[in-house]
């Protein structure tokens, strides 16, 4: 188990566990409350580690092997065959399983959403609900008879033996900058390695290309409105590994080994940096994001005036959690960073 996870992330996989946590797992941790493990939430004291440790995570069966034994973050779970009847608890899984070539019958969906990511929208359509991703219904999930359940200790670590009467569940630790081991994980409840591989080798080359376009070395502030607060986002967010891939430095401010730094309206002034991306998680008239873009803060920053600045989609650059989203990121990147103006 432990030698194909180094051989298929070569570069990708290595940068992310040399650097310890450099990812950040924010689609992850919006709703960091209800019946999930508070300590793998941000500011948890095993926040930090859930990449590494999810790397020691999986099954040593061979390639498209079953019955095989996954070892996950909340126990062993044996799969008699290849799954067919997949439910995903979190748009890291939906988005992983949509990867590997399987459309689940079953999410659980973020706050703004009534069904599949609008990125995901050409992928996969008609996949039943099952409530929130803090707020599963159980009934829902069980009347669409799973034969494999994918969640994390994050959003359910309290309904695991639940679920598990339910069907073979199998957890990660936590979604978010984690994002590389826990698709590699859910490819071992699939039995779908050698195309977790091939999908994780094209991600680090195509982060190798979007770096050799890219005219010097940028730094890039993530700014993110959310209901009640303003973000900016750090190293360990799905997209601070990202960047971290590419290789485009940070803002010193947002260069840390954390999820986020949260900031007030007044102190905006420190989202500045060569380029900024922001969004809105959820609606913007539920965030602050009108009022700071439109405001003479904002538009003092050295960034804006040069029209390095951009919104970006948050259900892509911070709710993606996998390796479809992630290739979109770099495709925006590509994109933003690469356009003469």
């Amino acid at each position: 188990m432990k030698s194909r996870i180094k051989l298929a992330l070569g570069g990708a996989l290595a940068v992310a566990v040399v650097l310890a946590g450099c990812g950040g797992g924010d689609g992850g941790s919006q709703a960091d409350s209800g019946p999930g493990d508070t300590e793998v939430a941000t500011g948890g004291r095993l926040f930090s580690t859930a990449d590494a440790e999810t790397a020691k995570l999986g099954s040593d069966a061979a390639d498209g092997a079953f019955p095989r034994t996954v070892k996950h973050a909340l126990g062993e779970t044996t799969l008699e065959k290849k799954p067919e009847r997949v439910v995903v608890l979190d748009s890291g899984e939906l988005d992983g399983v949509l990867a590997l070539g399987t459309t689940p019958v079953g999410m659980a969906t973020t706050a703004g959403q009534s069904g599949v990511p609008s990125y995901l929208a050409g992928k996969a359509q008609g996949i039943s609900t099952v409530g929130g991703v803090t707020e599963l219904n159980l009934e829902a999930i069980a009347n669409l008879e799973p034969d494999l359940i994918l969640g994390s200790k994050l959003r359910a670590n309290d309904l695991y033996a639940k679920l598990s009467a339910i069907a073979p569940t199998v957890m990660s630790i936590r979604p978010g900058f984690p994002w590389k081991e826990d698709f590699l994980l859910v490819a071992d409840a699939l039995g779908e390695e050698a195309k977790a591989t091939e999908l994780l080798n094209a991600y680090q080359q195509r982060a190798t290309e979007v770096k050799n376009k890219v005219e010097g070395s940028p730094t890039i502030s993530l700014v993110r409105f959310r209901p009640g607060d303003i973000r900016l986002y750090g190293n360990l967010s799905f997209i601070g590994v990202i960047l971290k891939d590419i290789g485009l430095p940070r803002p010193k401010v947002q260069d840390i080994q954390e999820l986020a730094l949260e900031i007030s309206q007044e102190n905006i002034g420190q989202a500045d940096g060569d380029w900024i991306f922001y969004s809105s998680y959820g609606k913007p008239e539920t965030t602050a994001e009108n009022t700071v873009v439109n405001g003479a803060l904002w538009k003092s920053l050295s960034a804006v005036k040069a029209g390095h600045v951009a919104r970006v989609d948050d259900e892509v650059w911070f709710l993606g959690l996998g390796p479809i989203g992630a290739q979109a990121t770099l495709a925006d990147l590509e994109k933003l960073l690469t356009t003469k103006s």
